[in-house]
């Protein structure tokens, strides 16, 4: 069976580190209730010349190098991101431009924090189809850009980065097993950015009513963890590793007590890396691949949940 599978994984983050504490001094916030309520102890913000599509260009080449493919081996590149370079044209063309590929597929998708997921099974369904056979599949986020920096109970949660996988068409039982997605956009006033070009005509700036979130959450991501196990055959007691969306150390910790999981199986980087919407799975996925955790032949879940409401999650075969 024609399937799916991660070649190789790449991140990058901004060069400025910024702590709970160096936080404070502009915000009115300490580092122990950032770390109380979030479990988050540093983030990195965006500078001057690192956007979207250079943060996600740099986490491409790394992930082409780990997978041992030219940047001209690919044929489909899929960015999720909430926080594009411009408007448009889509901030994957200007990442597929940097990495020199004259012509493949490039587009961006926009589902916030689940947008990884969406992408991977955009992509993964073009290669099964057959119409792509390698495929970038990226999430890179600027967050900092759109934060009120008056507003501690949002801007201290989120941070900026890219992570990347290579996606390649393989038919040897490893890849992606089932994904699957949901959407409820009833709960749109609960996490969202109050602006727009066809609205305000501005970017806008993040809002959030965490308490309702995080309910939201522990019981949309348990669910459909379980949802996508059921679909490949499987439970709870066959997962290897979880990597989950890393918005809050409390929602991780609750969510893997709903499923039963014991926390040593789940890759947990919101400390290092804060909230970073749509890059914040493939970064942890990285992380935990490049360290040796992730190994050949595990399975690995990835979940993930952002406004509009959007959730999802995927099973892989590494």
């Amino acid at each position: 069976m024609r399937r799916a599978a991660v070649f190789g994984t790449g991140s990058a983050l901004p060069v400025r580190r910024v702590s709970n504490a160096e936080l404070a001094e502009t915000v009115d916030t300490s580092d122990e209730w950032i770390v109380e309520r979030s479990g988050i102890r540093f983030r990195h913000i965006a500078g001057e010349g690192e956007t979207t599509s250079t943060l996600a260009t740099d986490a491409a080449r790394r992930a082409l190098a780990a997978a041992g493919m030219a940047a001209t081996d690919i044929d489909l590149i899929v960015l999720a991101t909430a926080t594009p370079d411009q408007t448009f044209p889509a901030s994957a063309t200007l990442v597929q431009t940097a990495l020199g590929i004259d012509d493949c597929v490039a587009f961006d998708v926009a589902a916030v924090c689940s947008g990884f997921l969406y992408a991977v099974s955009v992509a993964e369904s073009m290669i099964r189809a057959g119409s792509a056979t390698n495929a970038l599949v990226i999430g890179a986020e600027t967050f900092s850009r759109i934060l009120d920096w008056e507003d501690r109970a949002t801007c201290v949660l989120f941070g900026d980065g890219a992570g990347a996988i290579v996606l390649g068409a393989c038919e040897d039982g490893r890849g992606v097993l089932s994904a699957k997605l949901h959407a409820d956009g009833r709960h749109n006033q609960l996490l969202y950015v109050d602006g727009g070009p066809s609205t305000t005509g501005t970017v806008g700036k993040v809002r959030m009513k965490g308490r309702e979130v995080f309910r939201h959450a522990v019981t949309n991501l348990a669910s459909v963890m379980g949802e996508a196990l059921a679909m490949a055959d499987l439970t709870s007691a066959d997962v290897d590793w979880v990597v989950p969306h890393q918005a809050n150390a409390r929602i991780l910790d609750a969510t893997a007590r709903k499923l039963g999981l014991p926390p040593e199986k789940v890759v947990v980087t919101v400390a290092d890396h804060a909230n970073t919407s749509a890059a914040s799975v493939p970064l942890a996925l990285d992380t935990a691949v490049r360290d040796g955790r992730i190994k050949a032949g595990d399975i690995v879940v990835l979940e993930a949940m952002g406004g509009g409401f959007t959730w999802g999650a995927a099973v892989l075969c590494w």
